[in-house]
């Protein structure tokens, strides 16, 4: 989103493109779906060797094809350009309308969180008062890398992903403390914002568009509070990234642009509270901030597959510092993050370690770098902390930072790291400091001889055993190509008893063959078998086949095809991967969507994707179809 007009990979097209031949109908169109007229399809029509460079009501694009989905009745803006050998050229500006509000589009939480739900409106606040108080975070500004998003997550592997969390008390050169007046967003007859930036000396009013997948959001015509130290550093206040949402408490990043700050480029993450927080908090009724675990986190670190697990220290980004909430202060990735003032992470020097939990009877195994072994008992209490009965060993692990417990011999969990499949590959534990507010914080990860041994464990443990059948109030869903499978315009209530708003695809008769149908997961040997059962052409139906999965790319290869809808309105429906990207059309993706992976299939079931449309097959677009199945 933020590196839209800096390409890292571009098509450089003729030099005589001019802004007059970039004009809709020639050079780009703006289609509305057929069954759905609140999707809008942006689509260039200059051919593969120009790369486009959208500007739309979500934010900016470089795809050929982008898919809009627009929630809101209104009168919308884009402008289509290229890159050329001589520069970006853009055309005039497009409209399209949009006549009915479309509520699915805003049925994400996330949308209530923001703006307290349809007709209504709620009003943030800078967390910095005029008192150089902030009451939630630890101060109004952090800053994050650029390819850090949601949560503070790297949304690139090996991309630009750091963090510092300063608190304002320690670094008021910050921004001054003041009233920076009020941002409110509400759901009025459309999706409005007003910032009164009372710092600014300006107040601005527009609208705003939020794509929930993605945790982006755009504004127009107006920006998010700030302070005036940092108000030239960015080219487009509107074009932000949601890093967390919760009833209380907004993060928003814009990035600093290095040409107008003259320093490198970074994400400048802005912490608001709500005005009713805000408006209600007193300082004796607040508890020291504490890491915020997710659900099921026992198990995570205790169970990964084995109870047995063997932790070692990262060969990559070893320690850190934390502040109370068990946010990372520096965010380092690997080697070459870590400053001068610290030096290098060397695994020769602490690649010794290891720490051995067994869960089951609750001991504990240290080696340590230079081989001496302790043996002992371990608890762990409900909010992450780990109390041994044998003294933690101290060494040193980079320069003058070394590993250790803290003055209670205690280390505690400040997150818990997981894949795209949920499976644990990482947690920081923290030793508390005795002269400030903060951790020391050690990045351990389970060792390959120990949990994560059997790399197919995990998947047969959540398939094996078990029966499922489609989901009828979640059919099904359409989202981008892997690896990212991002979008989706369905919700966990659009089919159900609604034979009518989608009914090219969903009828009562529909809904009796996917009743019908189940998938049952058994083991034979080594070898995972599926047996499907359904009715097909009125008439019981059963078949087995084989089922081999490919834990790298996330893919399960079905030797028989899915549940077929032969004789109804979905008839069309693939049972196959037919234009599959990959080598075989018994391949199906495993997509986690809507909250589901491979570790909470029994409560949030599974989706099964096939290519529904590919470009390189002569499609308009690519998409993914997925199957979502539930737990019998």
């Amino acid at each position: 989103m933020f590196n839209a007009c800096t390409p890292e990979e571009i098509e450089l097209g003729k030099v005589d493109v001019q802004p007059s031949d970039l004009v809709e109908g020639i050079a780009f169109k703006i289609e509305h779906d057929g069954e759905n007229p609140n999707i809008v399809y942006l689509k260039s029509l200059m051919g593969t060797r120009y790369t486009p460079l959208w500007s739309h009501p979500q934010g900016r694009s470089q795809e050929h094809v982008v898919t809009l989905r627009m929630p809101f009745p209104g009168e919308y803006k884009v402008v289509y350009g290229v890159m050329t050998r001589g520069g970006i050229v853009y055309g005039d500006t497009a409209t399209f309308e949009i006549a009915d509000l479309y509520p699915d589009f805003i049925s994400d939480p996330l949308w209530a969180l923001l703006t307290g739900g349809v007709d209504e409106e709620k009003t943030w606040v800078l967390d910095l008062d005029a008192d150089g108080v902030s009451k939630f975070f630890a101060g109004p500004l952090y800053f994050y890398g650029t390819d850090n998003g949601w949560e503070g997550d790297c949304l690139e592997e090996g991309g630009d992903c750091w963090n510092w969390n300063p608190d304002w008390k320690g670094n008021q050169w910050l921004m001054a403390a003041g009233d920076y007046g009020t941002m409110t967003f509400d759901l009025k007859g459309g999706a409005h914002i007003k910032a009164d930036h009372k710092m600014l000396g300006r107040v601005e009013t527009g609208t705003f568009l939020m794509d929930t997948d993605n945790k982006t959001m755009r504004i127009n015509d107006a920006g998010p509070l700030h302070d005036s130290n940092r108000d030239g550093h960015v080219v487009d206040w509107g074009n932000l990234r949601i890093f967390s949402l919760t009833d209380s408490t907004l993060q928003l990043a814009a990035l600093r642009d290095e040409a107008l700050s003259g320093e490198g480029p970074c994400l400048l993450v802005y912490n608001y509270i709500s005005k009713e927080y805000a408006d209600n908090w007193t300082p004796g009724d607040q508890p020291e901030p504490e890491p915020a675990l997710p659900d099921g986190w026992r198990d995570d670190v205790s169970k990964t597959v084995n109870t047995t697990i063997i932790w070692k220290l990262s060969e990559n980004n070893p320690i850190d510092w934390a502040t109370l909430d068990g946010s990372l202060m520096n965010g380092w990735q690997k080697p070459e993050d870590y400053p001068d003032w610290l030096g290098v992470p060397d695994p020769s020097v602490y690649g010794g370690f290891s720490m051995t939990m067994n869960s089951d009877d609750q001991t504990v195994v240290f080696v340590t770098p230079g081989g001496t072994s302790a043996s002992g008992k371990y608890t762990l209490d409900e909010k992450g902390i780990y109390s041994f009965d044998v003294d933690v060993p101290s060494f040193t692990v980079i320069n003058w930072a070394s590993f250790a417990a803290d003055a209670n011999n205690q280390l505690r969990i400040l997150r818990i790291e997981k894949d795209a499949m949920n499976i644990v590959t990482g947690m920081w534990l923290g030793a508390r400091s005795s002269e400030k507010d903060e951790y020391m914080a050690y990045h351990l990860v389970p060792s390959g001889d120990g949990s994560t041994a059997d790399p197919l464990a995990a998947w047969k443990k959540a398939f094996v055993g078990k029966t499922f059948k489609p989901d009828v109030n979640w059919f099904v869903d359409w989202v981008n190509f892997p690896p990212d499978f991002t979008g989706g315009w369905t919700s966990p209530e659009t089919f159900g008893d609604d034979y009518t708003t989608n009914n090219w695809v969903w009828t009562e008769e529909v809904r009796a063959v996917a009743e019908s149908a189940s998938l049952t997961f058994t083991l034979e040997g080594d070898d995972i078998k599926l047996t499907l059962t359904q009715t097909k052409d009125g008439a019981p139906y059963t078949a087995t086949g084989d089922v081999e999965i490919d834990p790298d790319r996330k893919i399960l290869n079905i030797s028989i095809p899915l549940v077929d809808y032969v004789g109804t309105v979905a008839e069309w429906l693939p049972v196959t991967n037919a234009k599959t990207i990959t080598s075989d059309a018994n391949d199906f993706y495993f997509v986690s969507h809507g909250g589901s992976s491979l570790s909470n299939i029994d409560t949030n079931g599974f989706w099964l994707g096939v290519v529904s449309n590919s470009i390189a097959a002569g499609d308009t677009k690519d998409e993914i179809l997925i199957y979502h199945f539930v737990k019998q």
